[in-house]
């Protein structure tokens, strides 16, 4: 037998064990995995097939069994060009430097990396960028910036709309995991196909497509190099992709900067499990036996205590209290699982009148609303409010989608006196101080053609504060101001 024909056998032997029979297709399993839903393989019946080159992503190995943890996983798919200058050097210390932050950040990165990790194959991009929400929030999903960038990813709230994260009351997809994964990957798929590089990608990510192209252009006006590296752009942008690169090169070879990555096994942490009744948060943590810190974990988007199933058809749960879940729902079909509920302002009103309309403390009305002190809520909007009586049913899709909360101030009158001249009616007075003649009968307790006489005392009721005035900066018109403003640099020109 010629050692050709051996080889060959050999590993056909390696494939396929003795004693299973061939199939067109084989059941693959991963190691470990809690209940993982098997994943169908094609298996090649060709037996040249066999003999075909098989092309592997750069910096990635072949091996005969799956990845024992994310991280390797995460190296096999490393596609990028690298980057090697000072900046790079610059950040590695940064991050090595600061084990504990490391470990921080990489632990809280647990519930996450699988995820984004699928995502990023099913979709054939480089697994690198798994590794940006490091760079973004820290893996942090309740991250705020000072220009209101939020959740993992830091989506702006336009570039969020722009890509389907709903905003309102109830909800903020661009916190909730799988929303926010699904826009950002949309947004940096879209973003490497304008530019065609992903190091200019990220740029645009984190500075905006338009300066990126901006900045492009400038270079190809005077000349210069198209590259991240040749572009005039802010600190910020110039240490973003540099960031990136230190933290890959970290987790590429962590033992050369002294640093220790948690083991995150490779299989699923969470499993989404569909809502279809209106649930309280807290009974959803107490079916699920997880802690509250854990379920806002999973669930970061949701802003109320909770889960309206028209606005939020899944919650995401860890993989083995998914199914303790489920089977305490299953026992919980019959009983009520929401004490609260939405309903909208028909008027104008006072949280005291809201909370004496409804039968509820005022205290917990604004509480669960954020009603601040002396503001009123104004027509049409949404407030939470117990679920009793007429208010015992699931909130509207259409509540759910757009609800929202509008405030003004609470106008609080003072009592003050003013007197009548020669020829006053209580209409001519009234208007006199921005009242109305029945307001004027109706404090001084007279008919609204009584008739006055000179000197005659009244009462009217005003504004115990009068209106704040706008002051001018000293030496500029109100369009000089507006000019102004107008060429003020933007806080933030990211997402």
């Amino acid at each position: 037998m010629g050692l050709g024909l051996c080889l060959t056998l050999w590993l056909a032997g390696c494939a396929t064990p003795a004693g299973v029979p061939a199939a067109p297709t084989a059941t693959v399993a991963i190691a470990n995995s809690p209940a993982v839903t098997p994943i169908e393989t094609p298996v090649a019946l060709d037996p040249v097939a066999t003999e075909r080159p098989v092309l592997l992503k750069p910096q990635s190995s072949l091996g005969l069994t799956p990845s024992m943890d994310v991280w390797e996983r995460i190296r096999r798919g490393f596609a990028m060009p690298d980057l090697d200058n000072e900046l790079v050097r610059n950040r590695e210390q940064w991050y090595a430097s600061r084990p504990d932050y490391m470990l921080r950040m990489t632990e809280r990165s647990r519930p996450y990396l699988f995820h984004i990790v699928e995502e990023l194959e099913r979709r054939k991009m480089p697994t690198e960028l798994a590794l940006l929400p490091f760079i973004e929030s820290a893996f942090n999903p309740q991250a705020v910036s000072s220009a209101n960038a939020a959740g993992m990813w830091q989506f702006m709230p336009a570039t969020g709309k722009y890509f389907d994260l709903k905003q309102n009351l109830f909800r903020d997809d661009r916190r909730d995991v799988l929303e926010s994964t699904r826009a950002a990957l949309d947004y940096l798929q879209k973003l490497y196909n304008m530019f065609g590089d992903w190091h200019l990608a990220l740029a645009a990510y984190n500075w905006g497509e338009g300066s990126v192209g901006r900045a492009l252009a400038r270079n190809k006006s005077l000349g210069k190099p198209l590259n991240y590296s040749d572009l005039n752009m802010p600190n910020e942008t110039r240490f973003y992709v540099p960031k990136l690169q230190a933290v890959k090169n970290i987790v590429a070879q962590p033992e050369a900067f002294n640093t220790q990555l948690p083991l995150i096994q490779n299989h699923p942490y969470f499993k989404s499990i569909p809502i279809e009744r209106d649930i309280d948060v807290a009974v959803a943590v107490k079916l699920a036996n997880v802690s509250l810190e854990d379920f806002k974990a999973l669930n970061p988007s949701m802003k109320r205590p909770v889960i309206l199933a028209a606005g939020t058809p899944q919650i995401l749960l860890p993989w083995d209290n998914a199914t303790v879940f489920e089977n305490n729902l299953q026992a919980h079909a019959n009983l009520p699982l929401a004490t609260w509920t939405a309903w909208q302002a028909p008027r104008t009103m006072k949280p005291e009148e809201v909370a004496q309309q409804l039968n509820m403390p005022v205290d917990q009305l604004r509480s669960v609303n954020g009603i601040p002190p002396k503001m009123m809520v104004k027509a049409g909007s949404t407030l939470l409010v117990h679920r009793k009586g007429q208010l015992d049913n699931d909130v509207t899709g259409h509540l759910a989608d757009n609800g929202h909360l509008s405030l003004a101030p609470e106008i609080v009158l003072k009592r003050i006196s003013v007197k009548a001249r020669k020829g006053d009616s209580l209409a001519s007075l009234a208007a006199r101080h921005g009242a109305t003649a029945a307001n004027m009968a109706s404090w001084n307790k007279l008919k609204i053609n009584s008739p006055l006489s000179a000197g005659q005392a009244l009462d009217i009721l005003v504004p115990s504060q009068a209106p704040r005035r706008v002051t001018k900066a000293p030496g500029k018109s109100p369009q000089r101001q507006a000019v102004a403003a107008q060429h003020k640099p933007p806080v933030k020109a990211k997402r």
